[in-house]
């Protein structure tokens, strides 16, 4: 067991390819396409709640790493960014059905998107299975 204590700015800088707001870019782009809803950098960037001109600059990033493509103005997802958004999806599903059991009428979104970057797998596929067993 590792006792070693850091700040949580030590925490943060991982190693991920890709940032906690590319997560979220890549987490709203798989929920709106899997309900056959398909995105401009304009809706994306309502949906999201930011200027049209950062989102811009994200999508670019994301087009950078493979991560997403535009065809006829509609943002896809890469095959690999797929599999990204996939998870990021599920990843955020767990953590809201365990809060929503948790804290019932007092429950906030806020708190899923805060937690649902700092999760690891070991934890969240724990936290997966406690939700099947107080289903």
């Amino acid at each position: 067991m590792d006792n070693a204590y850091y700040t949580l700015t030590n925490y943060i800088h991982n190693n991920n390819i890709i940032s906690y707001a590319m997560e979220d870019y890549i987490e709203m782009i798989y929920r709106k396409f899997i309900n056959k809803e398909y995105l401009t950098i304009t809706t994306l960037s309502n949906y999201l709640h930011i200027k049209k001109s950062s989102c811009s600059k994200m999508i670019s990033k994301l087009k950078t790493q493979k991560l997403v493509y535009i065809e006829n103005n509609f943002i896809y997802l890469t095959k690999n960014g797929f599999k990204i958004g996939k998870y990021l999806f599920k990843r955020h599903q767990i953590i809201e059905n365990f809060l929503i059991k948790l804290n019932k009428d007092k429950f906030k979104l806020e708190q899923v998107e805060k937690i649902e970057h700092f999760i690891d797998n070991i934890t969240l596929k724990n936290l997966e299975k406690l939700n099947n067993i107080i289903n």
